[in-house]
This record gives C-alpha cells, sequence and structure tokens, in this order.
C-alpha cells in the first residue's frame, strides 16, 4: 500500500458514513446534501467548471509567485541588517493581524474588480510565512562556514551567495508550502468580493440560490487545487534540495 492508501482509505470511510447519515436521518439536502448529490451537482455545471478553475488558479500561482518573490526581499533585508530587522518583524507580525476579509474590500476599490486585486490578496496571505521562514534559515546558516569564507576574502554577497542561500532553501520551501495551501482559498475570498469568474463567484451563486450540493462542489475543488499547488511545490523542493530528502528517506529506512 503506498504512503497515502491509508488516508486515501479514511477518506473512503468517511464519505460512505456521510452518504449513510444523510440516508438514514432523511437529511434535507439545503442543510447537508449526500456526497450523491455533491456528485449530481458537478455533472450539472461540469460545463461551467473549467472557466472558473483556470481563473481561479491563474489567481493563486500569480499571487504565490509575487508573495514569494518580495518574501525573499524582505527575508534578506531583515536577516542581513540588524536596524532593518528591528524595524520590520514586529510590523510584519502586526500585519498578520487584519482579516483579509476586511482588507478585500479595500482592494476591490484601489485596483477594480479585474485580477489584480485577488492576485494581491493571495501575495499578502503568502508574503508572511515565506518572509519569516527564509529569513530564519539565512539567520541560523552556519556561522563557523560564513567565518571562513570570510577569512579567505569572500565579499557579502559571496557569502550570501555561496553559504546562506543554499542554508535557508529548507526553510525558504517549507514557508512556501505553506503559503501554497493557502494561496487557493485566498483566491477565493477575493473573489467573493466582486469577481466576473472564479471558484468564489461559483459559491456565491450557488449560495444565493440555496443550491448547497454545488458550494460542496467547490469545496472539494478547492481542497484538489490547493493540494495540487502544494504538490508542485513540494516537487521543485525536491530537484532544488535533494540532499535534505535524501537524508529524510535514509533515516526512515
Amino acid at each position: 500500500m503506498s504512503a497515502y492508501g491509508p488516508a486515501a482509505v479514511l477518506l473512503a470511510l468517511l464519505v460512505a458514513v456521510w452518504e449513510g447519515w444523510v440516508r438514514v436521518f432523511d437529511t434535507r439536502p439545503y442543510i447537508l446534501p449526500a456526497p450523491s448529490r455533491v456528485w449530481q451537482g458537478f455533472e450539472e455545471t461540469r460545463g461551467l467548471l473549467p472557466e472558473h478553475i483556470q481563473t481561479t488558479l491563474s489567481e493563486a500561482v500569480l499571487g504565490l509567485a509575487f508573495g514569494a518573490g518580495a518574501g525573499v526581499v524582505i527575508a534578506v533585508l531583515v536577516a542581513g541588517i540588524p536596524l532593518v530587522r528591528r524595524v520590520l518583524m514586529p510590523l510584519l507580525v502586526v500585519s498578520q493581524t487584519i482579516p483579509m476579509v476586511v482588507l478585500a474590500p479595500l482592494l476591490i476599490v484601489w485596483f477594480g474588480f479585474g485580477m489584480t486585486p485577488k492576485v494581491v490578496v493571495v501575495a499578502l496571505w503568502g508574503f508572511f510565512p515565506v518572509a519569516v521562514a527564509t529569513a530564519d534559515g539565512l539567520m541560523h546558516a552556519d556561522r563557523e562556514m560564513v567565518g571562513l569564507v570570510r577569512s579567505m576574502g569572500a565579499s557579502r554577497l559571496q557569502v550570501l551567495r555561496t553559504i546562506s542561500v543554499p542554508a535557508a532553501l529548507p526553510a525558504f520551501f517549507s514557508g512556501l508550502k505553506i503559503a501554497a495551501a493557502y494561496a487557493v482559498g485566498g483566491a477565493v475570498v477575493g473573489e467573493w468580493i466582486g469577481a466576473s469568474s472564479g471558484l468564489g463567484l461559483y459559491i456565491t451563486r450557488a449560495q444565493t440560490s440555496f443550491r448547497v450540493e454545488r458550494v460542496f462542489v467547490a469545496v472539494v475543488l478547492i481542497a484538489l487545487l490547493s493540494m495540487l499547488l502544494f504538490a508542485a511545490v513540494h516537487l521543485v523542493a525536491r530537484l532544488a534540495t535533494p540532499w535534505m530528502y535524501v537524508k529524510s528517506e535514509e533515516e526512515t529506512v
């Protein structure tokens, strides 16, 4: 059985229990639709879903890329300049206390109803874990190695490129995985406020028409897209830091 076999078995068991519960207790579909009814909702709207999926996934990927890029830049500044670290770190923490649901309407006002505000929402959501994880990785690079290359006349940039960045890559990808897990959800939050396409709009229309099974369709799709994005980041991490995974695989043997 594969590593994901137990999880698949548990998921199948939960779906079976869900179906049985709805049928035994005759739960109304507008309260909790059975999985079979959710599948029916998918069949009814499968022609509309590709466009919504493409929009949401595009916003998630673009937002993740911009958020990760900004996070790396801030991480380098925070790790390399103590004054910047003392000034920015408290502000970064405070920024995470602002609910994105509150900020999203302002982004719609500032940037309109196009793709831009959704990309900004995703970028803001993914920026913090990447920045914090990468800064931590940069600051915890091997001090002895840093001292050695500096004694050999290496510049600050050379130290960063040869020692700090390779040491920080695992931390960077850990933060990026967290950001990837939330990227699709961030795009959907932005689409709730205002959009012409996307899974957030699909959910809004399903709610206003009391088609709860279609809301569940969107929930399943959001989960699948989030898993896909997480898996893509994991694959890139394996390619970029193969020594980390070789070590972990040897330890599990």
